[in-house]
């Protein structure tokens, strides 16, 4: 870690004395800001597998339910998906009149010329023009001076207006960023967003986006609301100037900028639900929208359901929400700790017996219920919306069984399915005999009734075998069998396949422990296998001995790959 000193201090403070911000003198945010949601434009770009035409679709839809009024779609003139999706928002007629699109452009002539081109037919649109400012990039990558930095500004702003004004059908407003904004120093970020805002020419009605991105989080969070303070106090027209702000995450600190950001003058939030985008991500719109409701400030998108906001992003992104994110996490409610349960229990009572009407639980930020989750210490309720921890975690609590984290999704979603149809709540009790009735020591109509087992070991080598001695009923055909293999369960299906049945599998992953002493010390195993197509069967075995509940997982396993693969003679 002595690497420490090839590193200096890389932002550029702006040229103010401390004493005078005036954000440090604010303990809370007063109102929401402007969100824009850039998902599917940031998010997207990060993703190893970008999202196809129909969930970018699916996902815009979601973001125009649950409130945003603002959503950057793409840059139309880089990639002809990006394009495709704006012209399929336009034609299908799927913007609604109230939400605003926002595309991406750099400042050149084709590019400029080609998202306009893209836009046609749009009711509202945001224009947002970005080129790169900080000392790193003008010096390493364009090898350009500040007055050329400003040209490329000052061309593509001019252009722009000069676009807006030939296509009046569409209500546009612009955006400027100087990329790289937290390397640039103060005095030229303010300088080239001055220029853009003169040429623009705001007014009332048609006000103009300054962005101030920390692409790169170069510092602590204070320093970036000085830098936002500074800025807004010095840009031109401000009364007629939304300040926009875009933090990343490099230093995980996205919502400590943001919120200090906003304090310091930020009127708009650009970010991405739980924090997705390039490096570590954007800003997590979700926690900061949140962070505001606990404070008691409408946050103006509604994350009243937010384990569907989970499904969703994961649905869409491919991605999986952490069982600890603020808010949304499968665990974030849950209290494993006796002194943490015990104190919730007693916030939880007091309430009920003094002021319903406010939220001072300890340990608990906020109430559950507001979106939309349950308190999962004492008891997890289980319904259609669940997730599969919570099945796993009354799974293991009350009955022992351990479910392997790959087997989880699994179970997870039969619950939910029979919740489903049923549309009414799980207990415990029928959580565990729909999981006993599907997975646990199946054996129908195969049954391998007898086993015996030796086991060999080489002097010369290395190699172990294991032999099999065995009875099994299959549709009610006795055999008795002998094979080996380099495993007691290799050995079994080893000599499974003597018979004149097919079986065709391999196997995926085995566990197993040992299942309370309430339970009689039985051991429990699980068996996964997977058939030619790479279709997974689960399988539960029981015994007291634990040899014979792999075997029981195995069988349990085939017979549960029987009902779909039909084992043929």
């Amino acid at each position: 870690m002595k690497n420490y000193t090839k590193y200096s201090v890389g932002y550029y403070p702006p040229p103010m004395n401390p004493v005078e911000y005036d954000w440090p003198k604010k303990d809370h945010i007063e109102t929401a800001p402007m969100w824009c949601s850039v998902d599917l434009r940031d998010g997207n770009q990060a993703l190893i597998v970008p999202m196809s035409l129909q969930q970018k679709l699916d996902f815009f839809k979601y973001l125009v339910e649950i409130g945003f009024k603002e959503i950057e779609v793409g840059f139309p003139a880089a990639s002809e998906t990006e394009y495709e999706f704006l012209r399929a928002l336009i034609e299908q007629d799927l913007i609604p009149d109230d939400v605003t699109v926002q595309v991406l452009t750099q400042s050149r002539v084709h590019i400029i010329d080609k998202t306009f081109e893209a836009l046609k037919g749009a009711k509202n649109a945001i224009v947002h023009l970005y080129n790169s400012t900080s000392f790193a990039q003008r010096q390493q990558v364009f090898r350009a001076s500040e007055k050329e930095i400003i040209d490329i500004a000052v061309e593509g702003a001019t252009l722009m207006k000069k676009y807006a004004k030939e296509n009046p059908e569409t209500n546009f407003r612009f955006e400027y960023s100087p990329e790289s904004f937290t390397g640039t120093e103060m005095e030229f970020a303010l300088e080239i967003c001055n220029k853009v805002i003169d040429i623009w020419e705001p007014t009332p009605e048609q006000p103009v986006i300054i962005n101030l991105p920390a692409t790169v989080q170069m510092s602590m969070p204070h320093v970036y609301a000085n830098q936002i303070e500074y800025m807004s106090k010095n840009l031109h027209c401000r009364e007629n100037v939304i300040v926009s702000l875009h933090p990343h995450n490099d230093r995980g600190t996205g919502v400590a900028d943001a919120e200090l950001g906003i304090l310091a003058g930020g009127d708009r939030i650009e970010g991405t639900l739980f924090g997705n985008g390039e490096r570590t991500g954007n800003v997590d719109i979700i926690t900061l929208a949140m962070n505001m409701f606990t404070h008691g400030v409408d946050p103006k998108l509604d994350f009243s359901n937010i384990l569907e906001a989970v499904e969703k992003y994961e649905e869409y992104t491919g991605m999986k929400v952490n069982p600890r994110q603020p808010y949304a996490g499968e665990l974030v409610f849950a209290a494993f700790s006796g002194s943490h349960q015990d104190a919730i229990a007693k916030g939880m009572k007091w309430r009920e017996e003094t002021d319903p009407s406010r939220w001072t639980v300890p340990y608990l930020p906020i109430d559950p219920h507001d979106v939309g989750r349950e308190y999962e210490a004492d008891v997890i309720r289980i319904n259609s919306q669940s997730g599969k921890g919570g099945i796993a975690y009354i799974i293991e609590r009350d009955y022992g069984y351990a479910l392997p984290k790959a087997m989880m999704a699994e179970i997870g979603y039969m619950m939910k399915d029979i919740s489903d149809k049923r549309h009414e709540e799980l207990a415990p009790a029928e959580i565990f005999e729909a999981f006993r009735k599907e997975y646990i020591n199946d054996f129908t109509p195969i049954d391998i009734t007898d086993a015996t087992f030796s086991h060999f070991s080489s002097t010369k080598d290395d190699n172990e075998v294991y032999g099999v001695r065995m009875r099994v009923v299959i549709d009610g055909q006795t055999y008795n069998l002998e094979a080996e293999g380099n495993g007691r369960l290799d050995a079994v299906s080893n000599a499974l396949r003597k018979t004149e049945y097919h079986f065709d599998y391999k196997f995926v992953t085995y566990s197993e422990h040992a299942i309370s002493a309430d339970s009689n010390s039985k051991a429990a195993a699980y068996v996964c296998i997977a058939d030619k197509n790479d279709n997974y069967y689960w399988g539960v075995g029981t015994h007291a001995d634990i040899i014979l509940a792999s075997v029981n997982a195995l069988v349990s396993a085939l017979n549960r790959m029987n009902k779909k693969i039909h084992f043929v003679k």
